[in-house]
């Protein structure tokens, strides 16, 4: 599969399916800031729902940033991206239009419930935080 493009987008534009755990976005903020935007948040492409990078999108958040790095997929069409639940989630199973759903409602799965599987690897990235601040 050929590699996606990391595209710069509106933070406010993403939503988000699941909770997230405090404390890994305070370990994401410490990176942030001492790295940069390292890995790009994984959304789908018609609803902007966040399939990978909850703790990286509050953490970009917290940091104040106006733009998220983003590589957009065509979920619910595309076969080679997987959901399955993380073990002791709560649920046994999930799927892509539940995680759709939910993102697009006012409820929020709890944290680690869904695990995206994907064919590609995450390109790494190197973008200063100062290039995220719109002001």
């Amino acid at each position: 599969m050929a590699p996606y493009d990391v595209e710069l987008m509106s933070i406010d534009m993403l939503k988000c399916h699941e909770e997230v755990i405090p404390n890994n976005v305070n370990k994401r903020i410490k990176k942030l800031e001492k790295k940069g935007f390292y890995k790009p948040i994984i959304i789908d492409s018609k609803t902007y729902v966040i399939l990978d990078g909850h703790h990286k999108c509050k953490a970009a958040l917290k940091l104040g940033l106006s733009l998220v790095p983003v590589i957009i997929v065509d979920y619910l069409n595309d076969d080679s991206l997987r959901v399955e639940t993380w073990p002791e989630c709560g649920i046994n199973s999930i799927t892509k239009n539940e995680v759709i759903e939910m993102g697009i409602s006012e409820f929020l799965y709890g944290p680690k419930t869904s695990r995206h599987l994907f064919d590609f690897e995450l390109p790494k990235i190197a973008i200063p935080l100062s290039k995220l601040r719109v002001k």
